[in-house]
């Protein structure tokens, strides 16, 4: 079993040892064995206008967003209600009234 630490760039277990750094095979990150492992900090999520946007937040739709496929479109000044801020390239997850869940990108959204 390995004692290596994983790799803090990628969160890689295949690192080795070469001299005194460690090296990731899979991102060719290198890192002193000396070295204070990174703080993580989370990811701040904001609106247009620069707002920070939390779990559980209310925002509007600041323009008109044509759905992938449906004839649809949600119109500007929709407002959702409760959205959960998610990892991923589009970073609200949320229900919106007669057109059920769906994704959102946060420049697209204002919080109320």
């Amino acid at each position: 079993m390995s004692t290596l630490p994983s790799c803090p760039k990628c969160s890689s277990e295949f690192t080795y040892e070469d001299g005194d750094l460690y090296i990731c095979p899979e991102c060719a990150h290198e890192w002193s064995g000396l070295a204070v492992a990174p703080i993580e900090t989370s990811r701040v999520y904001r609106d247009s206008a620069g707002n920070v946007l939390q779990d559980g937040d209310t925002v509007t739709v600041i323009k008109d967003l044509k759905l992938k496929g449906s004839a649809g479109a949600v119109k500007m000044g929709t407002k959702v209600k409760n959205i959960r801020l998610v990892d991923s390239d589009h970073d609200i997850d949320c229900k919106i009234d007669g057109f059920g869940a769906m994704s959102l990108k946060s420049e697209f959204v204002k919080k109320v």
